[in-house]
């Protein structure tokens, strides 16, 4: 499906109603394609939502120490020498 950015704006319940039934919709802007709406899935593997792995996320998982602690430490002055 294709439609304006005006169509965005003056039917954006009809655009969101299309992609809940799994339509892909392109957008142009002057007769140009500028972007394309796709719906929003969960991956089957792990349930987690596409787009989201990001390779510093778990970075620190092995750590066990407190998130507290980490910032306490952090934000104490520096000891010079």
């Amino acid at each position: 499906m294709e439609a304006t950015t005006k169509d965005m704006r003056l039917h954006s319940r009809e655009l969101l109603a299309a992609i809940d039934r799994g339509e892909e919709i392109v957008i142009t802007y002057h007769g140009r394609k500028r972007a394309r709406l796709v719906p929003f899935t969960l991956r089957e593997e792990n349930g987690r939502e596409e787009g989201t792995r990001n390779p510093l996320f778990g970075l620190w998982s092995d750590r066990t120490g407190s998130v507290d602690d980490q910032v306490r430490r952090m934000r104490q002055p520096r000891a010079f020498d």
